[in-house]
Order: C-alpha cells, then structure tokens, then sequence
C-alpha cells in the first residue's frame, strides 16, 4: 500500500519527503554545512586577525557584516536540519511547517551589504556573497514547501486545466 492510498500523509507530507530524499536537499544539506564551518574557521581565526588591522570603522563595518553572515549561516543551518529530522523521521511534517522552524530572521539577511563593503577584506567578502545566495535559495525552497499551501501546478495539471476548458476536441 503506498502512502497516499494509506491516508496517513498528506501531500504536503510527500512533497517534503521526496524534496529532503533528493540529491538537490543533499547537496544543499552538504553545501550549508561546509559553509558553517569555513566561516566559523575563518572567523576564529584568519578573520580576527585581519580585523584587527583595519581601521577602526572599517573594523566595525566588518564586525556587522560579519554577524550578518553568522546569522544567515546559522538559519539557513537550523532549517537544513529540520528538514533533516523530517527525512530521517525525527520530526513530522507539520510540525517543520510552523512558524517555528520557518526560515526566519529575513530582514537582517535579506538586508543589502552596507557601504564601504568593497573595503572589507576579500575573504569576508566572499562569504558574504556565498551565504546570501544559500540564504536566498534555502528562502525559496521554505516558500514552496511551506508558503501558501499551493504549489503552482506542473504541465500535467496545466492540460487538465485546458482539457476542462476546452473539452476533448
């Protein structure tokens, strides 16, 4: 018996099940926690000391930017995981779908680099850019699987749409 036909999962429920058993979850998976620890690394050690040489608004330029990154990083690991104890049966659907375990903090992470960034060492500047595009596409991913409840219909549900329109000619 598969799952539709037991009616213990909704579709939601398969939607998410099949995202975080596919190749694209496990590379994103892989990808966001690679990241953590590079900045982590990079911010324990090579990043302090480069911090320390800067000039002092620069300095706190970077310390802002910086923690930018830690909270992006940190979100988009947070959801990664949850999506994870789904996948692995640690944690139902629903429950990943509240509010709780939504991608959160958007306003800082979504927020445009400040000026004087270019100022910034390269390395930070790098970090930056790479954990905006994962935030950015983990944000995308947490719409469809989480947003309105109603993901757009494939092309099968577009020739359902046309044939009800149009009848069988």
């Amino acid at each position: 018996m598969t799952t539709l036909e037991s009616g213990d999962e909704s579709p939601r429920d398969l939607t998410l099940q099949s995202f975080t058993g596919s190749a694209l979850f496990q590379r994103t998976f892989d990808e966001g926690m690679s990241l953590v620890e590079e900045t982590a690394r990079y911010l324990d050690g090579p990043g302090r000391e480069e911090q320390r040489q800067l000039p002092r608004k620069t300095a706190m330029l970077y310390a802002g930017e910086s923690m930018r990154v830690t909270t992006r990083l940190m979100q988009a690991a947070s959801w990664l995981l949850v999506q994870r104890a789904v996948h692995d049966g640690d944690m139902n659907a629903e429950d990943a779908s509240s509010d709780r375990y939504r991608l959160g903090s958007k306003e800082i992470c979504f927020g445009g680099n400040a000026d004087g960034v270019e100022l910034l060492p390269v390395t930070l500047r790098d970090l930056l850019s790479r954990s905006d595009n994962l935030y950015r596409r983990i944000a995308r991913l947490d719409e469809v699987l989480f947003g309105s409840g109603e993901l757009p219909p494939g092309a099968r549900g577009q020739m359902s749409m046309l044939e009800q329109a149009f009848g069988n000619q």
